[in-house]
């Protein structure tokens, strides 16, 4: 997959992992187009990186999604995606006292808006020579962690998504890819885990394997984690089952 010469829409793109895929493929030579919540962090955005684009979108909102691919679809034709967005919570079921909105927050990011963007976007894509998904999961989507459930089901719900979407388009010009990281250092981590890599650390290995056509790109600790998990399960789970 080139890495230059793309219109691209990246969800979440002001912090974190977000923020560095949009300063590297900024540099390529890319046209980028960020939609985020925050309407603070996208004028920060756009003062930082000049030319780029950008949409408010709540991604916890069906409607506010809606209206994102709307405007992609008259604007932006030649778009690509990259569903980087989401959000973890930490909490018990036995003690959270607002379970209910959190959990629909977290699957509505997490899970229906990038498969919501994806649809409504496929058509734009379909008619390139050469286009690309890609859709940001875990290490959590192999061997989940106590304290995030919901986040770890979404996750897991995202791998194996994007694996049945590969199937479906791979008799299209369309490539779909899955990153797969470990612990990032990023806002969303912040007072939690060790040994955490940076997301210049998690992009550049990412871009390596996107000029590459590797599907699904393992980045860092994740390998020896799936490598584990196929080999010895329940060593997996002890070992994340609390977390890193």
């Amino acid at each position: 997959m080139r890495t230059t010469g793309n219109t691209i829409l990246i969800t979440g793109g002001t912090s974190g992992i977000g923020l560095e895929l949009v300063g590297q493929f900024y540099e390529l030579g890319n046209s980028l187009i960020v939609a985020s919540s925050n309407e603070a962090n996208l004028r920060n955005l756009k003062e930082r990186f000049a030319g780029i684009e950008t949409i408010q979108c709540d991604l916890a909102d069906s409607q506010s999604v809606k209206n994102l691919v709307d405007t992609c679809l008259e604007k932006y034709p030649n778009i690509n995606i990259i569903n980087n967005a989401g959000v973890q919570y930490n909490y018990s079921f036995l003690e959270e006292k607002k379970g209910c909105h959190k959990i629909a927050s977290e699957i509505g990011i997490n899970l229906i808006s990038p498969f919501q963007i994806t649809y409504g976007l496929l058509p734009l894509l379909l008619q390139k020579p050469e286009a690309a998904i890609v859709n940001v999961s875990s290490g959590l989507a192999f061997a989940p962690k106590k304290s995030a459930p919901i986040y770890c089901a979404t996750k897991a719900a995202i791998h194996n998504g994007t694996k049945a979407l590969r199937y479906q388009l791979e008799n299209t010009s369309v490539k779909v890819f899955e990153i797969i990281p470990a612990l990032v250092s990023t806002p969303m981590t912040e007072g939690r885990g060790k040994g955490k890599i940076t997301p210049k650390q998690l992009v550049d290995e990412f871009m390596h394997g996107f000029a590459k056509d590797k599907f699904e790109i393992s980045i860092g600790k994740t390998k020896l984690l799936r490598l584990i998990q196929r080999l010895a399960p329940a060593l997996a789970d002890r070992i994340m089952k609390n977390g890193l």
